[in-house]
């Protein structure tokens, strides 16, 4: 996991958290900024998607370990998505919001913007 330090002068901010050659596409890499535990996905369109590695339902932080794919939504458009390795609920990258529930209650996860300058991955968070 990648640890990286953030002052408290600002309570969002961008941070380089790694090159994008360190992902692999359609895998997951755990990132702690600030002490907040980030999944960070490179998609297989080139994108980089970061959203919370805790997952709501199996009270852990896994899901950088999850399964990258799509969900065809009811207009026809497809999502990338993350499923839980524990449960399988599945969320929708760009935005956190739980597509899958496997029969239980809604739990959305926070998604975080992603950029790429020059090779690096930032990511835009707030601190816990």
């Amino acid at each position: 996991m990648t640890t990286i330090e953030r002052t408290s002068q600002a309570t969002t901010s961008w941070v380089r958290v790694c090159a994008l050659s360190d992902l692999d596409v359609e895998r997951g890499r755990a990132a702690l900024i600030g002490g907040t535990q980030v999944a960070l996905f490179r998609l297989a369109d080139g994108t980089v998607r970061a959203v919370s590695n805790y997952d709501p339902y199996g009270d852990a932080h896994v899901l950088s370990r999850g399964i990258v794919g799509t969900k065809s939504l009811a207009d026809g458009f497809e999502v990338p998505t993350v499923a839980s390795p524990l449960h399988k609920q599945a969320w929708d990258l760009r935005t956190g919001a739980v597509l899958e529930t496997q029969g239980r209650d809604e739990r959305a996860i926070a998604a975080y913007p992603v950029a790429v300058d020059d090779g690096q991955v930032l990511v835009r968070g707030k601190e816990a």
